[in-house]
């Protein structure tokens, strides 16, 4: 029988104040453990705290949280005076006052590792100095439980890179865990992870101590101020952009407005006419009576538990993830220093483990439960950056509860984002313009319905989250809620044929091929909560619990077949969930001058690989773009326009991100041309490898010969009876061709291209062959090996960059300096002559030193070695060249272990390039 079980029947201290069963009975006090919070200082007359102004001429921040009080005192510490903060009851008030405020330094991502080291650094070091206050951070240190090989393994892989950033952590036995937690129950642990620097903050004291800065520098916080409205409008070139504020006090004009109102911020966001696509759950932990010996433990997670035990003076916060978390299906404008009763019935599945483990909780009483609203996203990961729909209206919310500890850093990076136009760091997997489909943009299309509206795929996604938050991060896990959204033309085709799928964007794209027959994804089950059937022999399911390793996966041969085939006969890929869009007008070739670091002003029929840049020389994309000549009205394939053409094809997965940056662009730009959307009205297939040019033969109606169709061109063709733009293009280091066909004619394209491959060894392949395929031959991914905080010198990409032409480009400047600078950082390719697996966040040693971590890690078949890319520095200081990239000895640290490699400064794989232009 469990602790918890016993501790029931027994009737111990440790028993819910109410009976197990939801029958009324007495309830424990609610209130938070805090000994100050901001609700006593209110003067409680309902005025606002000062009358608003009439116009704040920078930014006018909504919502008096931990976000909305860091991005304002960012902003303020940025240098902007005219920052106005206006929050509807008193600051923290809504989810802030009653949040855990636990802080871990150690994330599965870089970019969160740097961003909680900000926050470390601002409620530790930076407020203190400047105000003179404490803002109640505890050093308490965190310790992370095991009670399994895989936790341990993925907590070694945190260690790994927690050691690039400088953040101590140390793998302890059971044994040692005893020691420094003697209080802890270790018969069931299979090892732990201490981080000594971790700990905790308090709401009050930091968001006070926020608003205290905030205001010396400048900005000003109106509280019992609520927003009523947002006045939108549209400007000489039809782009809707913020112009004022509604308050119940007054209208203040403003060009900008953050939105930080938490789970508020969805009716906030519908006041502009802006999809916030988040959901109100009740969160809840309670709080126990003193525990003898619990004083200066550190803060636990049990994840395996789904627990969490946070020190509170002599007493413990025990709190939790669970599996069915209750919807606040109607957010209330009137609740501040609000609690929820807390659902016993709910909240028991994290006695039992915070019982197992620290046994001590069995005899002791709670104090008090805290049951309160936060918001929660479809992914877990907050909504920042400049809503789509509305020009001036940004988003700062969602943050899963996690908005004390990622306040500091996201703070910083939003009020960069509002006056710059961008943030530093990669907040790409932040960006509400990621989230959002193209759909919104384009509302006379006729499109799916829109993610960010979609009430049960919001729910679904946001329940999956939830509900996993503590399990392992695998490399290979895939979403089962919110599921068969968006689909391609083949997809019942390969689906019969045993694919695999991966979900990206909304799309279901090809991940791989079981030889075991279909694999269907079903209905999301909410796996099994709330009184739904769970799916009984679920072969999707079953296929993903096999890949849950830090090991090569079980079906690692089968993508080693996929991969093989390609290189040694023919292999096609289903690439229909790319983007597809056509940049046509009058002035097409003066944008394209200036989006794209290639010259792609080319005569019509030519393909240019491309980036296009921020303005501080980041890559936001890469891209193929391929000038056009006019076509016919209504056609998908080649449309009609007048002035110049070029058609766009971008990763599926980032879609999205290329649409708003280039409309940004045009817009900013004021470019007479036009975006169009494709991307559902084509499919694209790409057959790849030395055989591709004798299948296709047979099928496309034009000669295939070098002579006729050289490598980066594309032209208009005929395939089983139908028209499709083929373009010769390899994204996999091979001979191929990509076909570009109407929706309609794919599967009769496809099947011809089948037909005449089968007797050459054809097989289908997806983007797990993909991804091995592309880094064997050194070809980049955005968003891996590229991200908005890379320039292409940096990535060696400096040929995709006409600097030796005089025409100006986005980031051309940025680009130049760094030239005659120096390349401070650079990505490099590594490989290991041990066969081990690697993922990405590695980390990277050179002659005893750490100067970098891995970004992108696979395995290559071809040349049978593990491949890793990465970007490393001089821990002295000094440039990257290509002769320190050659003098140093590395080795790659992956879980603790490292492994000896060796850095190339080409492709191991056909370095000449010879293969994609049909030399074999």
């Amino acid at each position: 029988m469990s602790y918890a079980s016993r501790a029931w029947r027994a009737a111990a201290p440790w028993r819910s104040p109410r009976p197990f069963s939801s029958a009324s009975g007495p309830t424990a006090k609610k209130s938070v453990p805090y000994q100050r919070t901001l609700q006593e200082e209110g003067s409680g007359s309902g005025e606002p705290s000062r009358p608003p102004p009439a116009s704040a001429q920078v930014v006018v921040v909504v919502g008096g949280g931990s976000l909305g009080c860091q991005t304002t005192y960012h902003l303020a510490k940025m240098g902007l005076r005219q920052v106005l903060l206006l929050e509807r009851d008193r600051l923290t008030s809504g989810t802030t006052w009653h949040t855990a405020g636990l802080l871990w330094q150690l994330r599965p991502s870089d970019v969160e590792v740097e961003l909680l080291a900000h926050t470390r650094d601002v409620v530790s070091r930076d407020l203190p100095a400047e105000t003179g206050q404490h803002t109640g951070w505890v050093e308490n240190g965190g310790l992370f439980i095991a009670s399994n090989k895989q936790r341990l393994d993925e907590y070694k892989r945190l260690m790994s890179l927690g050691k690039v950033y400088g953040v101590e952590s140390h793998v302890l036995t059971p044994s040692q865990t005893k020691d420094l937690y003697p209080l802890m129950n270790i018969d069931d642990l299979y090892g732990t992870l201490y981080v000594p620097k971790d700990g905790t903050m308090d709401p009050a004291g930091t968001c006070s101590t926020l608003a205290r800065a905030a205001t010396a520098r400048g900005a000003t916080i109106i509280e019992n101020c609520p927003v009523t409205g947002i006045q939108v409008r549209t400007d000489d070139f039809g782009v809707k952009r913020v112009h004022a504020v509604e308050t119940a006090h007054g209208t203040i004009q403003t060009p900008c407005v953050v939105n930080c109102a938490g789970v508020w911020a969805r009716a906030l966001g519908r006041l502009a006419g802006v999809h916030v696509p988040l959901v109100g759950m009740h969160h809840a932990y309670v709080v126990t009576e003193r525990i003898e010996g619990i004083q200066n433990m550190p803060n636990v997670r049990d994840h395996d538990a789904s627990v969490y035990l946070r020190l509170q003076g002599d007493a413990l916060s025990v709190g939790g993830y669970e599996s069915n978390p209750i919807f606040w299906e109607e957010v209330s404008e009137k609740f501040a220093f609000g609690l929820f009763d807390l659902d016993w019935d709910v909240f028991m599945q994290h006695i039992e483990g915070a019982v197992n483990r620290v046994p001590v909780l069995e005899k002791t009483g709670i104090k008090s439960t805290v049951c309160g609203p936060e918001s929660f996203t479809a992914d877990h990961k907050p909504l920042m950056g400049e809503a789509p729909e509305v020009r001036g209206f940004f988003l700062g919310c969602g943050f899963n509860s996690a908005g004390m500890m990622l306040g500091g850093g996201c703070g910083r990076e939003l009020a960069h984002w509002i006056i710059h136009g961008r943030p530093e760091k990669d907040m790409y997997g932040y960006d509400i313009r990621q989230v959002t489909p193209i759909a919104i943009s384009l509302p006379s299309r006729r499109f799916h319905h829109s993610l960010t509206d979609n009430n049960r795929w919001i729910r679904e996604r946001s329940h999956e989250s939830y509900a996993k938050n503590y399990s392992v991060v695998f490399p290979h896990d895939e979403p089962l809620a919110g599921r068969n959204v968006r689909k391609d033309p083949l997809h019942e085709e390969l689906l019969r044929q045993g694919c695999v799928f991966q979900e990206r964007h909304g799309w279901e794209r090809p991940g791989w091929f079981s030889p075991g027959g279909a694999a269907p994804v079903l209905d999301y089950d909410y796996y099994g909560a709330y009184g739904r059937q769970r799916h009984g022999d679920y072969a999707y399911n079953r296929l993903l619990g096999d890949e849950y390793t830090f090991d090569f996966p079980p079906h690692h041969d089968v993508i080693k077949n996929e991969c093989l085939t390609c290189r040694n006969a023919l292999a096609l890929f289903d690439m229909s969930y790319f983007g597809k869009f056509y940049l046509v007008g009058p002035e097409a070739t003066k944008a394209a001058d200036w989006l794209f670091s290639a010259d792609v002003n080319k005569a019509p029929g030519s393909t240019v690989y491309t980036c296009m840049l921020n303005q501080r020389g980041g890559v936001e994309s890469d891209l193929t773009v391929s000038r056009i000549s006019p076509g016919a009205p209504g056609s998908p394939l080649a449309p009609a326009f007048e002035g110049d053409g070029y058609y766009l094809a971008i990763g599926g997965a980032v879609a999205q991100h290329n649409w708003s940056h280039i409309t940004t662009v045009l817009q900013d730009m004021k470019f007479k041309c036009k975006l169009l959307d494709c991307s559902e009205e084509l499919g694209m297939m790409s057959i790849q490898g030395p055989l591709s040019r004798v299948v296709l033969q047979e099928v496309l109606d034009t000669d295939l010969s070098n002579e006729a169709f050289p490598f980066s061109t594309h032209k208009i063709t005929t395939a089983a009876g139908c028209k499709v733009r083929a373009m010769r293009l390899s994204f996999v280091g091979e001979m191929g061709w990509e076909l570009h066909v109407p929706r309609a004619d794919c599967v009769k394209v496809y099947r011809a291209v089948m037909q005449a491959g089968a007797r050459h060894g054809i097989a289908n392949a997806g983007y797990r062959a993909i991804d091995s395929l592309s880094i064997e031959k050194g070809y980049r991914h955005w968003h891996a090996d590229l991200r908005p905080d890379d320039t292409p010198l940096e990535a060696g990409l400096a040929f995709t960059c006409k600097l030796k032409s005089s025409i100006p480009f986005l980031g051309r400047e940025a680009v130049e300096a760094q030239k005659a600078k120096g390349i401070f950082r650079r990505l490099v390719c590594f490989t290991t002559e041990e066969k081990v697996p690697m993922f990405g966040l590695e980390a990277v040693w050179r002659d005893g030193k750490v100067v970098g971590h891995i970004r992108r890690a696979d395995f290559g078949f071809a040349i049978d070695k593990t491949i890793a890319y990465g970007y490393i520095r001089d821990p002295a200081g000094g440039p990257v060249s290509l002769d320190f990239v050659k003098s140093g000895s590395y080795e790659l640290e992956r879980m603790g272990v490292t492994f000896p490699a060796r850095a190339h400064t080409k492709s191991p794989f056909d370095p000449d390039n010879k293969r994609v232009k049909g030399f074999y």
